[in-house]
């Protein structure tokens, strides 16, 4: 039971990062527009949350360090595809290595340096019943606000009159201009969400799920994020499934070569990255859904009229 606990556990972590990431990028598609510079954003946030913990340390300044970072790249991308009109694709990779590049350079003189991590807060009483106290109720606080952003997301898309503005502007920016609706404002702000979410992503990692800082760390997970997105088919709660789900392949390949398994340790590496592709594989196949679900406008460019 111990080691069952305690693979669920890491489950746990290892799907939070996937889970920020992948919410921010779900809100920018609703809007329309198609962010591919979610790996460049997550190692912002990573190299700025561990600079700040390791020369102030203080873990609410460290957030809010990577929070910001994620958001400063994205205003730089949103200025670029909003403002000049750029190609989304080209500009978000182009954000992606520019990202990987200055994370490395700011963080040349963090490396090797270790950091006790972010404590447990135990919710009382409730953590104390068996089992599920331990699972649910004795995390990070980052762990309890990736549930709590996913719930909000889910109440803002279906519950209120702004959620059913962005998802106007991701389906038709022109009939949502028409009727009056500030298009590029609500993208803009969509954007900046996303790079606060990423930048959540990249802070969890160097705070809490491997609390230092190693160059190009996320390691991938911005791209897995961005599939993530369209396996949950831009719903919220598939979201969170399908970032468990993966954390879970994570997980599993770490158990597998811990229990000696006779493959090599680059074929289990791959898994997640194989069942991301697996996944995509599946799912393209059955085009009618994912244009049902999707934002008609993703990638497309918005110019005012007047």
């Amino acid at each position: 039971m111990d080691i069952i606990i305690a693979s669920l556990l890491t489950i746990i972590t290892a799907a939070t990062p996937l889970l920020y990431a992948s919410i921010g990028e779900m809100i920018t598609e609703k809007s329309g527009v198609l962010n591919l510079g979610v790996e460049g954003m997550m190692l912002m946030g990573a190299v700025c949350g561990f600079a700040v913990i390791h020369f102030t340390g203080s873990e609410t300044l460290a957030i809010l360090a990577g929070l910001s970072a994620g958001m400063g790249m994205a205003a730089i991308f949103a200025m670029l595809v909003l403002g000049f009109q750029s190609s989304q694709v080209a500009t978000g990779l182009a954000l992606t290595i520019f990202g990987i590049g200055l994370s490395a350079l700011l963080g040349q003189d963090l490396v090797g340096i270790a950091y006790d991590g972010l404590p447990k807060i135990a919710i009382p009483f409730l953590s104390d019943i068996p089992v599920a106290g331990l699972l649910l109720f004795h995390h990070d606080v980052m762990v309890y606000g990736s549930v709590i952003i996913v719930i909000l997301s889910a109440w803002f898309l279906n519950k209120t009159r702004a959620g059913l503005i962005l998802r106007a502007v991701g389906n038709s920016h022109d009939a949502a201009h028409a009727i009056g609706y500030p298009v590029i404002r609500i993208r803009f702000m969509a954007i900046l969400f996303g790079g606060a979410m990423s930048g959540l992503a990249g802070a969890y990692l160097s705070l809490a799920y491997s609390p230092l800082w190693i160059e190009n760390m996320s390691a991938g997970r911005g791209w897995i994020a961005l599939a993530l997105v369209v396996f949950a088919t831009w719903r919220p709660w598939r979201v969170m499934a399908g970032a468990y789900l993966f954390g879970g392949i994570t997980i599993l390949q770490l158990h597998l070569q811990a229990q000696g398994v006779g493959v090599p340790a680059q074929v289990m590496s791959m898994l997640p990255y194989l069942a991301t592709i697996l996944v995509l594989v599946l799912i393209s196949r059955n085009q009618s859904k994912i244009k049902l679900n999707a934002p008609a406008c993703i990638g497309k460019p918005f110019q005012p009229t007047s």
